[in-house]
């Protein structure tokens, strides 16, 4: 099955299109891992988890009892200590996997940046272990990662089928999402769509991607949806948006053009 990265700067959206993705492709049938890791961790609640129950949800990475029990290392402990570099993962989907509707699970992984510093401290070890492990599922993975290019640093961005890369309908933000393709090609990673996320003038924006990428391949514009912003300041999921919405219509033709064909693979 199909695995997908969604990467991109702070605030760009990655989240709400990794919780769509996640959403549309559970409600087509598909068994559906949703991964956040982020190291700070809201795909929860754009899920549509209430706030209180997703506040209640331990991130693997920081479950110091599990990091103890697994690589042998309690964090903290201090440097020169050693771990368990290949610790036991295979039961932590259903231990820690919360169902978030038929067909959708979600597992808060946590931040795992420091991997890309040469960090490989005993939560770190676990973390890139779990990921790598259910990355060979047979379900679809839909990872939304840490904020920023330092994602692509090799202990997350390997083994995937698709980077969905989100800025914004900005030069600079554009820019910086035309580098990240550019990094997950060099990774390994099969193929990526930079997706220009609020867009509020389409033409505008479709005609910023045809100057500043016109070297990516698969390129993509979701519409500014005017209900999003109320959603996420009440603290709302993405299902109470209607089959209407511009960000689920534009997120759905994401799913038809760069996803199903893979699934279809």
């Amino acid at each position: 099955m199909v695995k997908v990265l969604v990467a991109g700067k702070g605030g760009v959206g990655k989240t709400s299109v990794a919780a769509a993705m996640s959403l549309i492709l559970s409600g087509r049938g598909f068994s559906v891992v949703a991964v956040d890791a982020d190291s700070v961790p809201n795909l929860a609640q754009s899920l549509g988890i209430p706030y209180d129950r997703a506040s209640r949800i331990v991130p693997i990475a920081r479950d110091d009892r599990l990091i103890a029990e697994r690589t042998g290392v309690a964090p903290g402990t201090g440097w020169g200590a050693i771990f368990k570099l290949n610790p036991r993962v295979d039961d932590l989907l259903d231990r820690y996997g919360v169902a978030v509707r038929e067909n959708l699970r979600l597992v808060v992984l946590g931040g795992i940046d420091a991997s890309k510093q040469g960090c490989m401290c005993p939560a770190i070890a676990l973390a890139r272990r779990f990921l790598r492990h259910t990355l060979r599922r047979r379900e679809v993975v839909v990872v939304d990662s840490e904020a920023g290019a330092e994602v692509f640093g090799r202990g997350l961005a390997e083994n995937f089928d698709l980077a969905v890369v989100v800025c914004e309908p900005t030069v600079k933000s554009v820019l910086i999402g035309v580098d990240m393709v550019r990094m997950a090609g060099e990774l390994g990673v099969r193929e990526s769509v930079i997706v220009v996320n609020k867009a509020r003038d389409r033409e505008a924006a479709a005609r910023l991607l045809d100057e500043l990428a016109a070297h990516v391949r698969y390129r993509h514009v979701i519409g500014f949806d005017e209900e999003l912003p109320k959603l996420e300041y009440e603290g709302r999921g993405l299902t109470e948006l209607g089959p209407d919405s511009v960000f689920i219509r534009d997120v759905e033709a994401l799913v038809d053009k760069y996803v199903v064909g893979l699934l279809e693979d």
